[in-house]
């Protein structure tokens, strides 16, 4: 067992496997609620979203700062403030990506904005905010937002977004928006090869689609790829490659059942529509996810971390190319791990519901 010190005379347990025992977490920040997103400007300061609204700058010696200047955020139950991704020319262009909740409380989607951040004294503040894509609104309850947001190594911007509890409406419907995963330049124009362009009354911005809820995605440096972990109901979450295109079934066809135990559909697979990597029954709950590639920990080298939110853990998958050769608990006892990023210092981070934000480090 291994005691974190998280405040003043505070400790996290923290339970490690013998193959992880030479980890430790070191705070950063113990008072951001849902450590949604997490990235990390050139001078190691990070930004940190909180899904209950604010922004917050965390620079070297752990002072932190909320950023003024958000747009206006529906904070509603799965709702709020989401990631915070950087552009990958930042230090040429400033440009800082974010994704949120949009709309009313009695119907909303998610939104993707840019900005810049502006320092005035000891003041933060967004400024040239940009909305690239503001999806339709719906009725349905504050659920399922997805969005998160990558970057391919050709500068095109991937986000998700969930099928927002629509679940027989929204996924395989490609006028409509929810259950997708999108795709647009960085200025939040449509790319001309968007597989969708020249669809009848389809949404352009589509690269995929049939998602129930991906809330983990990734640029793949190995294969070159983006990849995607989304919540499945009661079993089967899953490990999906985007592919142009590709309709990934849901709700058609699924490895998992309603809340309730009862089935809704008895196809597991079908053709045309894609297969995950690998999924879990029961579900996990998956997070955030990063492909591990710093010099700082040699032994994760080629290793997938993705976050569990269900069962408080740190999972790590061993890849061979587009398969999972092995995967092991990697920290347990956690806490909800929301979110997880490897930081231009080659430190990986991860944000905890109710603990922060924390440095793993070797002891």
């Amino acid at each position: 067992m291994l005691r974190v010190l998280i405040g003043a005379l505070t400790y996290l347990t923290v339970s490690l496997p013998l193959q992880a025992a030479t980890y430790e977490l070191v705070q950063v920040n113990d008072q951001i609620t849902i450590p949604w997103g997490i990235t990390q400007l050139p001078d190691n300061a990070l930004l940190v979203t909180d899904r209950q609204g604010s922004l917050h700058h965390i620079d070297s010696s752990g002072k932190s700062t909320q950023v003024s200047g958000l747009p206006n955020i529906v904070v509603q139950r799965q709702g709020g403030l989401l990631d915070v991704v950087l552009h990958p020319d930042y230090e040429k262009n400033g440009w800082i990506y974010l994704s949120y909740s949009a709309g009313s409380e009695d119907a909303s989607n998610t939104a993707i904005m840019r900005a810049k951040l502006d320092k005035q004294g000891d003041t933060l503040r967004l400024s040239h905010t940009d909305i690239l894509y503001m999806a339709d609104a719906y009725a349905s309850g504050a659920v399922h937002y997805g969005s998160r947001i990558a970057f391919d190594d050709n500068g095109m911007m991937f986000f998700s977004i969930g099928d927002r509890g629509m679940r027989d409406v929204n996924p395989q419907d490609l006028s409509r928006d929810s259950g997708k995963i999108y795709r647009l330049n960085d200025d939040g124009s449509i790319p001309k090869d968007n597989p969708f362009v020249d669809t009848k009354g389809a949404k352009t911005a589509i690269y995929s689609y049939g998602h129930r809820n991906p809330q983990g995605m990734a640029f793949n440096p190995h294969t070159k790829q983006i990849w995607a972990h989304e919540h499945g109901p009661k079993g089967g979450d899953e490990l999906n490659i985007i592919k142009k295109g590709d309709n990934y079934g849901w709700p058609v066809i699924s490895y998992g059942v309603n809340y309730s135990g009862t089935s809704f559909t008895d196809l597991t697979e079908k053709q045309g529509m894609t297969q995950p990597i690998t999924y879990w029954v029961p579900s996990i709950a998956p997070s955030a996810m990063v492909f591990v590639t710093s010099p700082r920990y040699p032994e994760l080298e080629k290793q997938l971390l993705i976050g569990s939110l269900k069962f408080a853990k740190l999972v790590s998958l061993s890849l061979d190319g587009e398969t999972i050769s092995k995967e092991v608990d990697l920290m347990e006892n956690l806490g909800r791990v929301r979110s997880l990023h490897q930081g231009r210092d080659n430190y990986l981070y991860i944000g905890i519901d109710g603990r922060g934000v924390f440095k793993i480090v070797h002891k």
